[in-house]
């Protein structure tokens, strides 16, 4: 330290700074305070300065750090030498205090070894406390400025505890969320195989049910066609069909005995007249069985629609 202060005069070189900024390019006095700063650090450690060129930067960047060198240098100094006055004062009233406890008989080698113990540890609560006295009213507000201290520490103890119980709270269901997740996760790729094999059964079968679909297309075509060419319309159904037959079977049952009776009339004497006259009575009751035959199925077909 000694030898760093002991370099060039800050001062000078600021003032020397100063002057040279109104000017460019190599400067023969800024070199030489950067060469003379040079020599003392080197100096300092016992080595010797390296060579190296000197440009207009690089003059430039070692003169400001020389400049700020020197200041903290005669920064340091003056605290330096602000410590070494305040150790000397503290050694000097150490020295009257102890020649005042000698005295009154209290120097240190007389006391017993409790006592020492208890004053260097009274020593060490003063320090932690921050008391530079003895009166009682300082140790009790540097006790209930540590008290408040600890009643803070405590209430950011027990913030940071309940926010831990949160994020803990918090990290815990995410934990349960994620495991959830992963098990979903792993019955879902399980499911892939299963569900791909029946994707393609049923891409199969879709494929079979179009070419059944067209098919069926094609035959509903065809019998339509079919039908309009036999005339059939909507108002033939099945049910009209069933119905007509039925009454066709009540028809013949009505119409069987006039059959029977026609037929006996072949037994008749060929007796022209009357079988004329026979021959005209039939005539006319099958005429009657036609037109009620006509009736039902104009009925019929009046029903269905």
């Amino acid at each position: 330290m000694s030898d760093i202060v002991g370099g060039p005069d800050p001062s000078a070189i600021t003032s020397v700074t100063a002057e040279s900024s109104k000017t460019t390019g190599f400067d023969a006095n800024r070199i030489s305070e950067v060469k003379a700063w040079l020599t003392s650090q080197f100096d300092a450690v016992g080595k010797d300065v390296p060579d190296f060129e000197y440009t207009p930067r690089s003059i430039a960047e070692l003169h400001k750090i020389a400049t700020l060198s020197l200041a903290k240098t005669q920064a340091s100094a003056i605290v330096a030498n602000d410590y070494r006055q305040k150790a000397a004062e503290y050694r000097s009233q150490a020295a009257r205090i102890r020649e005042i406890l000698e005295s009154v008989g209290l120097a240190q080698e007389s006391l017993p070894s409790n006592v020492v113990s208890s004053a260097h540890v009274l020593a060490k609560v003063a320090n932690l406390l921050d008391v530079r006295d003895t009166e009682l009213s300082s140790f009790l507000v540097a006790v209930a400025d540590l008290s408040l201290r600890k009643t803070a520490v405590e209430e950011k103890r027990a913030k940071v505890q309940q926010e831990s119980k949160v994020l803990l709270e918090y990290t815990r269901k995410a934990i349960a969320r994620l495991t959830y997740l992963k098990r979903t996760l792993s019955q879902l790729e399980d499911d892939i195989a299963p569900c791909e094999a029946q994707m393609e059964n049923w891409k199969t079968n879709l494929a079979i049910m179009e070419s059944k679909e067209r098919q069926y297309l094609q035959e509903y075509g065809y019998y339509k066609a079919v039908l309009n060419r036999v005339g059939y319309t909507p108002e033939i159904s099945h049910g009209v069909l069933v119905e007509m037959a039925e009454h066709k079977k009540d028809l013949e049952k009505k119409t069987k005995p006039i059959l029977d009776t026609l037929r006996s009339y072949q037994d008749l004497p060929p007796d022209k007249a009357l079988a004329a006259l026979a021959i005209e009575d039939k005539k006319r009751q099958y005429a009657a069985a036609e037109k009620y035959l006509e009736d039902v199925l104009q009925s019929a077909l009046a029903s269905s629609e």
